[in-house]
């Protein structure tokens, strides 16, 4: 584990700034891997410890479950609050709002979510679907089944995530945000899914946007953008921006 540590970190871009008194912490793409999720909460408790500071924040960025070998596990980690004297904010991935959307009843996009690792996590839930074509009754039977498998404090998580979320200068999403829509406009789709328009753009945003969704093998460090998606489900490498002041750390698996 690489901790971070002032030597190791850089200046944020365009001027921005976390709020005084707080070191804010945003955890990248879990994708079912608790493993990494364990490690890298220790890490944060490590980097934390003898800190003199008003507020400890951790942001999740989204993308808890599918692809990992262990999606219920992260879940109920993350549900549990495992970092204590730390603010937690969960937000959506657009994972989760896959899983979501077929648990509230549309079974339209289920091919998409069990092609895009939602096979792992029905399997961590001890469901072992086939993979194929689905009839609307085969989709009903198997959405009863996840809603028995699943604890309610599960579903209670998926249901209360968030869009967005800012401290300061700082704006976190999931995906990241669409050029030209002010930050409090922005659609829940565009949090969600977007990727081109966001990733090519040199805007300002009107804050720094620190997002997951695209994988790059390190942080993407950018003048009005911060991806923390380092691909943990398969590289191994959970990630962790870390933010004080003015300047920016890396925590990684």
């Amino acid at each position: 584990m690489r901790a971070a540590r002032p030597p190791e970190s850089l200046v944020l871009p365009a001027g921005r700034r976390a709020p005084a008194g707080a070191r804010v912490y945003a955890v990248g793409d879990i994708h079912g891997r608790s493993d990494l999720l364990d490690r890298l909460h220790d890490a944060i408790r490590a980097d934390a410890r003898g800190r003199a500071l008003e507020r400890r924040v951790v942001v999740y960025l989204g993308d808890y479950i599918d692809r990992g070998g262990d999606s219920a596990g992260a879940i109920e980690r993350l549900a549990a609050r495992p970092l204590a004297g730390f603010e937690p904010y969960y937000l959506r991935g657009n994972h989760e709002a896959m899983m979501q959307g077929f648990l509230d009843g549309d079974s339209t996009g289920l091919d998409t979510w069990l092609w895009n690792g939602g096979m792992a996590t029905l399997e961590s839930y001890g469901l072992a679907p086939m993979a194929g074509t689905y009839s609307e009754d085969w989709a009903d039977a198997l959405r009863a089944e996840l809603l028995r498998a699943m604890p309610p404090a599960h579903g209670d998580f998926l249901r209360a995530l968030a869009g967005a979320h800012r401290e300061g200068d700082l704006f976190f999403a999931h995906a990241g945000v669409r050029p030209g829509v002010a930050l409090d406009s922005q659609s829940p789709d565009d949090l969600l899914w977007v990727r081109g328009e966001f990733l090519n753009s040199d805007a300002d945003f009107g804050a720094l946007v620190i997002h997951g969704h695209t994988v790059t093998p390190e942080p993407d460090v950018r003048a009005n953008r911060i991806g923390i998606d380092t691909g943990a489900w398969r590289s191994g490498r959970l990630t962790a921006a870390v933010f004080e002041g003015d300047r920016v750390a890396f925590l990684t698996t």
